[in-house]
C-alpha cells in the first residue's frame, strides 16, 4: 500500500515542483490520437549513454513500483545502439506529427495548479460526496432497496408519510444495507421520529430487533407508539421495539422502565436508533473516574 507516501502530505508540494519543471524546462505537444504505447526517450550526446523506456503504467507509487500492487504491464528498457536508433526514429516522427502549441502545455499545467491549490474544508466534504454518489442515479429504486414482501407498504406508519419521508426512509434504509449506519439530519418539524418509526417497522417485518435511545424527557414520545394506548395513532402496526435513555448505557444494573439493565441481552439487537443523537456523547461517572473518554457499552 501506498498510503505511508500518502500520509506525508506532500502531494500539493510534488504538484507546485512539477509544474514548475515543466513550465521552465519542457516542451509539450499532445497526439491528435490514442498513442499505442507509452515511450521515454533519454537522449544524451553519447549515445552509448542513451536509453529508450518502452511499455505502459501508471505514475503512481505502485505502478512505478515503490509499493506493492497487481500491475499487469511489460516494461522495456533498450540499450543496444540498434534499437535505440529504431526507437528514436519513431519516437522522432510521432512528435513531428504533434501540433506544436503552447494550449497542450497550458492545459497540464492547469491540471496540476487543481491539485496545488488550497480549498476550503466544505468544498472536500462536499467533494467527498460526490464521489461516493456519483455513480447513482437522482432517484433512488424503491422497489430493489424496499423489499414488498415485508408488507411495509400496508402498515399505518408509511401510510400517514409524505412522499418526501418516504424518499428518507427508503434513502436511510439503502445507506444502512450498504454501509451499516446513517443520520436522518432533517430540519426540525419535518418528520424524523415518523421517518425513524417507518425504519423500525421495516426491520420489525423483517424479524429483527430494534432499540431505541432517547433522552430521558423524550422516553415518553417513543414509548406511546408502542402502547395499547388511545393516543396511539400508530397501534395498529403493533411495534414491540425496546426504549432506553442514553444514559442507561453507563449502568450495569437496576431499571429503566420496565426494563431490568442487569439482563439486557444487548447483543441481540439488529438495529439501534438514537433520538436527539447531537446530545450523546460519553459523560464520567463516580466509578469510571479516570477513564470517562472509553465508549459505553452498546454504543
Amino acid at each position: 500500500m501506498d498510503r505511508a507516501a500518502r500520509n506525508r502530505l506532500q502531494t500539493r508540494w510534488l504538484a507546485r515542483m512539477c509544474a514548475g519543471w515543466i513550465s521552465d524546462k519542457t516542451e509539450v505537444r499532445a497526439p491528435l490520437s490514442p498513442l499505442p504505447q507509452s515511450a521515454y526517450f533519454i537522449r544524451h550526446a553519447d549515445v552509448a549513454q542513451s536509453r529508450i523506456i518502452t511499455g505502459n503504467c501508471p505514475f503512481t507509487t505502485d505502478g512505478l513500483g515503490l509499493a506493492p500492487g497487481n500491475q499487469f504491464s511489460l516494461i522495456q528498457c533498450a540499450e543496444t545502439y540498434e534499437e535505440i536508433a529504431l526507437f528514436a526514429n519513431w519516437y522522432e516522427s510521432l512528435w513531428k506529427a504533434m501540433p506544436a502549441s503552447s494550449e497542450a502545455k497550458e492545459r497540464l499545467l492547469a491540471r496540476l495548479q487543481t491539485v496545488s491549490d488550497r480549498y476550503a474544508a466544505s468544498f472536500l466534504y462536499y467533494q467527498v460526496l460526490f464521489e461516493l454518489f456519483k455513480s447513482r442515479g437522482d432517484e433512488l429504486d424503491e422497489d430493489r432497496i424496499v423489499k414488498s414482501g415485508t408488507g411495509i407498504k400496508n402498515t399505518t406508519v408509511w401510510k400517514k408519510l409524505f412522499k418526501f419521508q418516504r424518499d428518507g426512509v427508503i434513502g436511510a434504509i439503502e445507506k444502512l444495507e450498504r454501509f451499516g449506519g446513517c443520520i436522518i439530519a432533517d430540519s426540525v418539524g419535518l418528520g424524523k421520529t415518523f421517518e425513524a418509526l417507518a425504519i423500525i417497522k421495516y426491520y420489525e417485518l423483517r424479524n429483527d430487533r430494534a432499540l431505541v435511545l432517547a433522552p430521558k424527557r423524550l422516553r415518553d414520545n417513543w414509548t406511546l407508539y408502542k402502547a395499547n394506548d388511545r393516543r396511539n395513532i400508530l397501534s395498529s402496526d403493533r411495534f414491540n421495539y425496546d426504549v432506553l435513555n442514553h444514559t442507561d448505557l453507563s449502568r450495569d444494573g437496576g431499571t429503566s422502565g420496565d426494563i431490568d439493565l442487569a439482563h439486557v441481552n444487548w447483543g441481540n439487537y439488529d438495529l439501534v436508533v438514537i433520538d436527539e443523537s447531537h446530545n450523546f456523547r460519553n459523560k464520567s461517572t463516580h466509578r469510571d473516574a479516570g477513564i470517562a473518554g472509553q465508549p459505553p457499552r452498546g454504543a
